[in-house]
């Protein structure tokens, strides 16, 4: 049980701090994107779940996604990334953006930081799904359990860091920079990683 136990949450810190930076990012943005911690919260453990699921299905042989075209999931935060370098803020039309993103934000948010955390789980699958081939049914709904409660203990920790006033006054002033960066170079890491830029070249070949 101990070793389950301690297994468990070694393997869910290996594959979770890439997602230390991003979470801290969206926390710091989220008044001005009039967002909530509910959303970035639900969006979260809505892709967390979604790759659990792939992760079980494909350890039980059940379905099997080739690595290289999860890779393609990097393409969301550089666009993400670029969006936010790009845009421009209207002043007439400010009042009007914030009623439009109240509207839509429950959906919009939480399926933006899902497909995040999705682009951004390639390791997790390589580590999951040969994982949870070694574990019995009961090792591996102790294993799930963790890992929820895991999640939940680091959405709290980048939470807190993103509270201090010098982490989110530093995101709000450099925003136009910080942003794209980060999801930039997250979008680029995620495709490399999982090989997905050898067939981009094959398209051209």
């Amino acid at each position: 049980m101990m070793t389950t136990i301690i297994s468990a949450v070694i393997s869910y810190i290996a594959t979770s701090i890439d997602y230390i930076v991003i979470l801290v990012v969206l926390f710091a943005q989220m008044k001005k994107k009039n967002g909530s911690v509910r959303d970035i919260v639900l969006g979260q453990y809505l892709g967390f779940t979604i790759l659990i699921g792939v992760s079980l299905l494909a350890a039980f042989g059940l379905a099997l996604i080739p690595q290289q075209w999860i890779g393609l999931l990097g393409l969301v935060p550089i666009l993400i990334g670029l969006k936010v370098l790009f845009e421009k803020e209207d002043d007439d039309d400010e009042e009007n953006e914030e009623i439009l993103e109240s509207t839509n934000r429950f959906s919009s948010l939480i399926l933006s930081v899902a497909v995040i955390m999705l682009a951004a789980g390639g390791d997790n699958l390589g580590v999951y799904i040969p994982y949870f081939t070694t574990l019995n049914t009961f090792e591996l709904v102790v294993t799930i359990v963790i890992y929820y409660v895991a999640a939940a203990v680091l959405l709290y920790l980048c939470r807190r860091i993103s509270a201090v006033k010098g982490v989110s006054e530093t995101v709000e002033k450099y925003e136009k920079i910080i942003v794209p960066i980060v999801f930039v170079i997250l979008g680029i890491m995620i495709m490399s990683e999982n090989g997905t830029f050898s067939i981009i070249l094959n398209w051209f070949n």
